[in-house]
């Protein structure tokens, strides 16, 4: 929402992967760094073959463990430390999916992440009541996946909010509670 001034969210898409009585856990899927596959892949000593994902945009996942990575996916296939989110979506923290990637068979989509969003117990709930957070849900696995993989980093609080039938530039830094 327009009120959340906080740096690191201000006008973030954030993708929520677990919900649970342990808190929430997410990443942000609209703010690339300035840090490519290519270079990523040099850092973890990865030597990187395929070269249509080399000059790709590692994505800002959250201030949670900025040096870790974190590769949400379609489909989930078979990686180790992977959970599945929704249908063949999944998110997966391991080296082995990297590694497949370098040689060009990673997964079919997917988005590449340095850290994470986390919530402890209550809190997101608390954040979305004080209008911190405009929530959506996709329609379907067919536009989740649109937004993930396939809309341009720019443009994707704008297609996520047209899913509420939201246009950006009508929401009000004030809240009101009834």
């Amino acid at each position: 929402m327009p009120a959340l001034t906080d740096p690191y969210f201000s006008k973030s898409v954030t993708f929520i992967c677990t919900h649970n009585q342990d808190g929430a856990m997410g990443v942000m899927i609209n703010r690339p760094t300035d840090i490519t596959y290519e270079t990523l892949f040099e850092k973890i000593k990865v030597e990187l073959h395929d070269s249509i994902v080399a000059h790709k945009y590692v994505m800002y996942g959250g201030p949670v463990q900025p040096e870790r990575g974190f590769v949400l996916h379609q489909p989930a296939g078979e990686w180790d430390s992977t959970i599945t989110i929704a249908e063949n979506t999944a998110l997966t923290t391991s080296k082995d999916i990297l590694e497949s990637v370098a040689i060009g068979v990673g997964p079919e989509k997917m988005l590449l992440t340095l850290g994470y969003a986390g919530w402890t117990p209550g809190q997101l709930e608390q954040e979305i009541a004080a209008n911190s957070w405009l929530t959506v849900q996709a329609k379907d696995v067919e536009t989740l996946h649109k937004i993930l993989y396939d809309t341009a980093d720019d443009d994707k609080l704008n297609v996520t909010l047209a899913l509420l039938g939201v246009d950006p530039a009508m929401l009000s830094d004030v809240a009101g509670h009834a």
